[in-house]
């Protein structure tokens, strides 16, 4: 049972930056899955952000490219998010999540799945 813990989420002015983390544990496979970042605002679905994958290669949503990276540390068991050039329009809980498999994110597509089988509680960011 694979169990996800955020953490780094906070308030920000726009233009600044933030780091996110999410530490794994309980992975059953070790660091062999894909491991992505998600956000949802009050009132609007889910939508997805960034994934990395078990071979580090990365896919951005379009909102992401250009200001945000994705990064994994296995030895550590721990995905990074870094977000820079904040926008107000960033405001949102931010969830990581983990799957065997990146599935439809190569490349990233308005359709790229978004049920990935594994998430943790969140961690909120607000940008003013």
């Amino acid at each position: 049972h694979v169990q996800l813990v955020e953490s780094g989420g906070g308030s920000v002015q726009a233009g600044g930056s933030l780091r996110l983390s999410c530490a794994a544990s309980g992975n059953p496979y070790g660091s062999a899955y894909c491991m992505g970042w998600f956000r949802q605002s009050p009132g609007k679905p889910r939508e997805g952000v960034a994934v990395v994958d078990v071979d580090f290669t990365t896919s951005f949503a379009d909102s992401a490219k250009g200001r945000f990276t994705i990064s994994r540390d296995n030895a550590k068991n721990t995905v990074y998010l870094q977000m820079a050039s904040l926008k107000p329009e960033d405001t949102a809980m931010y969830y990581c999540a983990a799957d065997r498999v990146c599935g439809s994110w190569f490349p990233w597509t308005p359709r790229s799945r978004l049920d990935f089988r594994y998430w943790g509680q969140g961690t909120q960011v607000t940008v003013s």
